[in-house]
């Protein structure tokens, strides 16, 4: 995986054994050289030493503590509970936008198939979710097949489908019980998902992937242009000079409500981000107490 998305291909131009192959590369390239000794063991932790009693299996003999104390003891261990992992790739009108090879809506299907793998491989429960009209079980599984089965229904681009970005995220914070690690990839132009993720970072470890086409943002050079945006179906006539912006151009304040907010580039790096992220959150695939 380079730093940039330029080896990236259109998913839906994929077979699905491409698609997973692919993926399964990516998240080894991005996890390569990273310490996941952390992250894959047994599923039990060490809790406390205490005395030999009856019943007791000879395995567990802590023989360090037993030579200091001169009595036999032996180690107690407890279950680790893993954090489940909500994955909201947006797959509204707007990101199938694209000046570049990629749309919004390819590199969200790449970044989240990605993430879900990663997860998966440090024994967290993985839901992947829509942020479109698309209906996608929201129970977290460890079940490798289901998880691909929903990264698999966001593959196809959908030019007409309404953002339910503000939905999904209120969907999240209803049903999660315990505390999760969610990641939202969207463009956010959606003009109330803001204020629903921000109430989701209140109870969750939440990030924010926020992407971008190059031409959004820039003033057209020239003409007259007719057109309408995609998630509100409003139409504008945009003059020489504009700048198009949409919602999601429009100034977003999380860092105060503590959700991690990254801008990426369809066609810009996207590796270093992803490494810092999974670095700054790992313990979000290690167990919670």
């Amino acid at each position: 995986m380079t730093e940039a998305t330029d080896i990236l291909a259109v998913p839906h131009e994929l077979t699905a054994r491409e698609f997973e192959l692919a993926a399964r590369r990516l998240a080894d390239d991005l996890t390569y050289g990273m310490d996941a000794s952390r992250f894959v063991g047994s599923g039990i932790d060490y809790a406390q030493s205490r005395g030999f009693v009856y019943g007791d299996s000879v395995r567990d003999i802590d023989w360090r503590v037993t030579a200091r104390t001169g009595r036999v003891h032996v180690k107690e261990y407890e279950s680790t509970k893993r954090v489940p992992v909500f994955i909201v790739a947006d797959t509204s009108g707007s990101m199938a936008h694209a000046s570049t090879r990629l749309s919004k809506h390819d590199l969200a299907v790449w970044i989240g198939a990605v993430l879900a793998l990663v997860a998966i491989h440090r024994r967290s429960p993985v839901a992947v979710l829509s942020g479109g009209d698309r209906q996608i079980p929201i129970a977290p599984t460890m079940s490798r097949g289901a998880v691909w089965r929903q990264v698999e229904s966001l593959r196809s681009p959908g030019l007409t489908e309404v953002t339910r970005l503000a939905a999904a995220a209120d969907r999240i914070d209803a049903l999660a019980p315990h505390t999760s690690l969610v990641f939202v990839i969207s463009d956010l132009h959606s003009p109330d998902a803001e204020t629903s993720i921000k109430r989701l970072g209140q109870r969750h470890d939440c990030v924010v992937l926020q992407l971008r086409d190059p031409s959004e943002g820039r003033r057209l050079r020239g003409g007259f242009l007719r057109a309408s945006e995609a998630e509100t179906g409003v139409a504008f006539v945009a003059g020489s000079g504009t700048i198009v912006r949409g919602v999601g151009h429009n100034p977003v304040q999380f860092s105060a409500s503590g959700v991690d907010h990254v801008v990426l580039s369809t066609n810009g790096p996207i590796l270093a981000p992803l490494r810092r992220i999974i670095s700054v959150h790992a313990r979000g695939w290690r167990a919670a107490r």
